[in-house]
């Protein structure tokens, strides 16, 4: 009657707890024919939805696994945990990364596995570029960041630019 044997499980205990009548013994859980009908009802759409949020992403599509390889990146440039890193790597990445090549991404990748102070450090010119990181991407970052100064902005421009690249 029940495909799902741990649904049904939760569901009767939710029940028992209900109809819990102390040391009697009379505590068995029944359902009326209502109860019986919506559970028909909910239990198939549970399942949906417990399989939908816990099966993993089939990642056989090169494209595909470029795109969560993308996103991923982003994420981890706007969440490095320092201010300033988040708003420069983080709105370079929002503005740059989906059109980025596997070739480039992994290059960026190097340079986002960094450390959180040297990647400030590079992008702000006060850290030469690390010799296999040189004339890579990081170069490309670093010129976006030299014509887009987002640490001299104004108070109303900083809230502005966190905004429109979704940063907050």
């Amino acid at each position: 009657m029940f495909k799902s044997l741990p649904l049904l499980r939760t569901y009767t205990r939710r029940l028992a707890f209900r109809t819990y009548r102390g040391q009697a013994g009379e505590g068995t859980p029944t359902l009326s024919s209502r109860e019986e009908a919506l559970l028909q009802v909910a239990l198939p759409r549970a399942e949906a939805i417990m399989t939908s949020h816990t099966r993993l992403p089939n990642l056989t599509d090169k494209e595909e696994e470029l795109q969560v390889r993308r996103k991923r990146l982003i994420y981890r440039s706007k969440q490095r945990g320092w201010l300033e890193v988040d708003l420069l790597l983080g709105t370079w990445a929002h503005q740059n990364v989906p059109q980025l090549s596997a070739q480039q991404l992994d290059e960026y990748e190097s340079f986002v596995n960094q450390e959180t102070i040297d990647i400030y450090n590079i992008i702000t010119l006060r850290l030469p570029v690390p010799d296999e990181l040189k004339g890579t991407i990081v170069d490309e970052i670093q010129e976006w960041a030299r014509a887009n100064p987002l640490g001299k902005a104004d108070p109303l421009k900083y809230k502005q630019v966190k905004e429109n690249n979704q940063l907050t």
